[in-house]
């Protein structure tokens, strides 16, 4: 392990190492503590080291692991991408404006609605809801008449009832017909109410999709009415003289669009199909193209990542929709995205302890062999003693990968031997701990020598060497799409940046599935499936920051193991403080009663079947009484304790 002061390893190459420049989108970098850092606001005057919030949360008592939500972040990805479109529509001589849409579905936490909320005010942003819970949220927002709410998603009489009677309080309230059915039904309500209706209709478009949810778009679209229902409403609304109740046309080609050329291409089939509509006598006012602005959690330009920067989706979008609007001589649209994915992802960074780290065993660097060993042990000892002894780069490829058949060999026949009852234990776990020492020693010859290329034992190994560095939280929680969808987020030692890491790391978390595990990584290396991490140092804890958390993940977790949502702190940047921040909030995590109540369980039938229990051994002589009732105030005080692990223990 290198030193701090080592000066074969910088915090620059941890930046390079962890691929920061690449997917922070400059709201994160390495400070010269060799920390973490967030860069709140839009000019980077401003730094946060976030070992100075780990420090100021641990004073306060916090319970980790702790979602960070750093506001600014959030503000100025709001702000980003209206500055985008805005520079967009000035540079092509847009005749309309944009509106930005933030889809709850992203981030539904009350905290988070209300910042991107504000921080959308004076651009007019509007919100989106996809359910009946979320049309309920949302509709209470509207404090302005002039706030547009889009309601996508299936939709029912109760739901479509509720919008119709937002519309009658003077709200802008938009309902995106998914079906033709529902088309019909509002209709319907409408009429029988008395009340004049607006709404929109989602296009399901040739144009597919691209990247991992292509088909949310073209034919295989969940949702979206076809051409010919489309024009079954034309024609519905020409025959009432009602066309001036069609608002909106939408399209959505999924989350995260990959390349920007089926966006364009999908614009202009939308805009074909608005130019007809206008022409037809239809005043549409909006063209809405859904989601899909993607997020870079890699930063890497591979198949199925974002190759694209914001600007460029917007110029697209822009440049798409007026080249067909000027060709065909009609009146350019009010433009809406639903981009909640690029407005929410940055702002939330999830700190998580290091509980310990699982090495393989090896046997001591003065490994003497014992008196009285088995042949196998005594060979295997010899091969790792010439191992040893050789000299970095004194010893050929040829001869490593020797020794590593050997070493394999040896292995698998004690393993055998042991299977069939012949070999002992004791000289079992001797070959154990002789076979990774030995693993080891080729892996570092091998290092040093760097044959081109290197040979697939090289790989074998490396896949082998890895520590498990066991984490204080839950994939299913906090990252449920990583196990879902093999979402990777970056993943960075909050500080210690300075040193190089020297270990090979595979992440595992607290619960009792085997797919609890992080098993994609965000670096430099080629191979993804570990990650550089430091030693843990005795009595020392070591952080973690899971970086673009914000959306999606904090609404989706699953209580696998009934671990629940971790506690969070709301940060704001400012220069007047110390350490340039202060908490505004802090909210405690899940507590035990609160998870078993999601599952039916009642703490005081449950703490009155533990009484009866512990009655019934304190009657039979098995308990005394004073130590039975200890036993149940320790259980009735588990109740109120929160759902993750407290590191009591000294790393090793």
């Amino acid at each position: 392990m290198s030193s701090p002061s080592d000066n074969t390893w910088s915090v620059e190459d941890a930046a390079d190492h962890y691929r920061i420049a690449a997917w922070s989108d400059d709201f994160f970098a390495v400070n010269a503590a060799g920390n973490m850092a967030v860069q709140p606001l839009d000019d980077n005057s401003l730094s946060i080291d976030i070992m100075d919030v780990v420090a100021e949360l641990r004073g306060r008592g916090v319970r980790f692991p702790v979602l960070l939500r750093f506001q600014d972040v959030l503000r100025a990805r709001v702000r980003r991408l209206n500055s985008a479109f805005s520079d967009a529509i000035r540079d092509a001589g847009y005749k309309n404006v944009y509106q930005s849409i933030y889809p709850i579905k992203v981030n539904q936490l009350h905290e988070v609605v209300e910042e991107v909320f504000d921080a959308g005010k004076p651009y007019g942003l509007g919100l989106e809801c996809g359910s009946k819970a979320e049309l309920v949220a949302t509709v209470a927002q509207l404090e302005s008449d002039d706030t547009l709410l889009i309601c996508n998603g299936v939709k029912d009489q109760s739901m479509l009832s509720l919008i119709l009677s937002s519309q009658r309080l003077g709200k802008n309230v938009i309902p995106v017909m998914e079906k033709f059915a529902e088309f019909e039904d509002l209709i319907a309500l409408a009429d029988a109410a008395g009340a004049t209706t607006q709404f929109g209709v989602r296009i399901r478009l040739r144009t597919a999709g691209a990247g991992k949810w292509a088909d949310s778009g073209g034919y295989h679209s969940k949702f979206g009415i076809s051409l010919p229902e489309l024009m079954q409403v034309v024609a519905a609304l020409q025959t009432s003289e009602a066309g001036h109740k069609l608002a909106l046309l939408h399209f959505h080609l999924g989350s995260q669009i990959s390349h920007i050329n089926q966006l364009k291409q999908a614009a202009r089939e939308l805009t074909q199909i608005y130019a007809e509509l206008i022409s037809l006598g239809l005043p549409i006012r909006y063209i809405d193209i859904g989601g899909g602005l993607g997020v870079n959690y890699t930063g890497a330009f591979e198949e199925g990542s974002i190759q694209y920067s914001q600007q460029e989706y917007a110029n697209a979008v822009v440049y798409a929709i007026m080249d067909v609007c000027d060709a065909r001589g009609v009146p350019h649209p009010i433009l809406l995205s639903e981009s909640g994915r690029a407005m929410t992802a940055h702002h939330s960074v999830l700190v998580v302890e290091t509980l310990g780290a699982f090495r393989k065993d090896n046997v001591d660097s003065d490994y003497a062999p014992p008196s009285e060993q088995h042949r196998l042990a005594k060979n295997l000892g010899d091969i790792l003693q010439r191992l040893r002894e050789a000299a970095h780069g004194a010893i050929d490829v040829d001869t490593l990968i020797e020794a590593y058949h050997d070493v394999v060999d040896i292995h698998q026949e004690a393993s055998t031997l042991f299977s069939m009852g012949y070999f002992p234990l004791t000289q079992n776990a001797l070959i154990e701990r002789l076979y990774w020492s030995s693993c080891s020693a080729i892996m570092r010859h091998l290092r040093a020598l760097q044959p081109d290329p290197m040979p697939p034992q090289f790989y074998v190994l490396q896949s082998l060497l890895v520590d498990q560095y066991l984490i204080d939280f839950s994939v299913f929680q906090s990252a449920l799409d990583h196990w879902a969808i093999d979402q990777p987020f970056p993943i960075v030692p909050l500080e210690r940046l300075h040193e190089r890491p020297t270990r090979r790391a595979l992440l595992v978390d607290l619960t009792c599935d085997s797919d609890g595990k992080i098993t994609q990584y965000v670096s430099a290396n080629e191979d993804k499936s570990f990650l550089e991490l430091h030693p843990l140092q005795p009595g020392k804890p070591y952080y973690l920051g899971f970086f673009l958390m914000g959306a999606y993940q904090d609404i989706m977790g699953d209580a696998h193991n009934l671990f629940g949502r971790v506690s969070e702190a709301h940060i704001y940047g400012d220069a007047e403080e110390e350490s340039n921040f202060w908490i505004e909030k802090v909210i405690p995590g899940a507590k035990v009663k609160d998870m078993l109540a999601q599952v039916q369980y009642s703490p005081s039938d449950l703490l009155r079947r533990m009484q009866i229990q512990v009655k019934e051994k304190i009657d039979a002589g098995a308990l005394r009484p004073k130590r039975g009732m200890e036993i149940l105030a320790q259980y009735e005080a588990c109740f109120d304790d929160e759902t993750y692990l407290v590191n009591s223990r000294t790393p090793q």
